[in-house]
């Protein structure tokens, strides 16, 4: 493979602009520059949460869902390019419902937290969301592809579960959510 970037710095970005995958340039408070942020940031908070001892089986799905989410960022990247396909989506559906067979049903709301893997899953799936807002309000000014708004609904439902999975597997249990208004 060739070197992708000899040079690092360009100077094309100083006045505030910046260059997408098909050669546009845009500001760099751009909606779709922001949305490429948000699924650079949710991917960042992927790469953290697997620092930690996860089970080697929820390490591979977190590294196949990271190249999920470059593929993800050169789609935003590249307007009307496509590059996240629909069978990624089933994969997600498929792990989430296994995921979530083997766990007790939830009565309460669950509050952030557990074990410092599960926490740093809550901070991904509450980036997921966020970059989630971002795609939609991009899409009611310029499409996505379906597949795309789909997989990132998938993927923070899937965090859901997995904060829980992650709970379960450290034998710590979910915060559970209580709703009393003296609290002491």
């Amino acid at each position: 493979m060739a070197n992708r970037l000899s040079k690092i710095y360009t100077r094309t970005g100083d006045k505030g602009t910046t260059g997408l995958g098909d050669g546009t340039r845009v500001a760099k408070d751009h909606l779709r520059v922001q949305a490429m942020g948000d699924v650079d940031e949710l991917n960042s908070v992927i790469g953290i949460l697997l620092t930690e001892s996860v089970s080697a089986l929820v390490k591979a799905e977190l590294t196949a869902i990271q190249h999920d989410l470059f593929n993800l960022g050169g789609e935003l990247c590249m307007p009307g390019y496509t590059m996240v396909k629909a069978d990624r989506v089933a994969v997600l559906e498929q792990t989430l419902d296994g995921w979530n067979a083997s766990l007790t049903p939830l009565k309460e709301f669950i509050l952030p937290g557990g074990s410092r893997a599960a926490a740093y899953c809550h901070l991904a799936r509450t980036v997921c969301r966020r970059a989630e807002r971002t795609m939609h309000t991009l899409n009611a000014q310029e499409q996505l592809t379906e597949v795309s708004l789909q997989y990132i609904n998938r993927l923070s439902d899937l965090l859901f579960v997995l904060c829980r999975i992650l709970n379960q597997e450290a034998g710590v249990p979910d915060v559970l959510w209580n709703n009393q208004t003296n609290r002491t």
